[in-house]
């Protein structure tokens, strides 16, 4: 017997909409954390300590996490994961190319 879908019934209370709000700057800001990282890598060409095989299997969930988004139609989650799997590729071919 298939399981039924869950629909999420908005709430327009203050605090839904600060909710939403929330996770959606989170969802834009959080992946750009990674951005000394990339700095470390491109700029100063610092790459020790930095693992190659952790960085690519980032991606691998990344993308995961976005054909969910997509599949629920979830706005936030589209985005981090796009924003992840661009800030991942950055640091992979940081690693490649140094």
């Amino acid at each position: 017997m298939p399981t039924p879908k869950t629909k999420i019934v908005p709430n327009n209370s203050r605090y839904d909409q600060w909710v939403k709000r929330a996770v959606l700057s989170v969802a834009i800001i959080e992946p750009f954390l990674t951005l000394p990282q990339i700095y470390e890598i491109w700029v100063l060409k610092k790459t020790e300590g930095v693992s190659l095989m952790t960085w690519s299997l980032f991606i691998v969930p990344a993308v995961i996490w976005l054909l969910y988004g997509i599949q629920i139609n979830d706005r936030p989650v589209i985005i981090s994961s796009v924003l992840w799997i661009g800030m991942e590729l950055f640091v992979v071919a940081g690693l490649l190319l140094n």
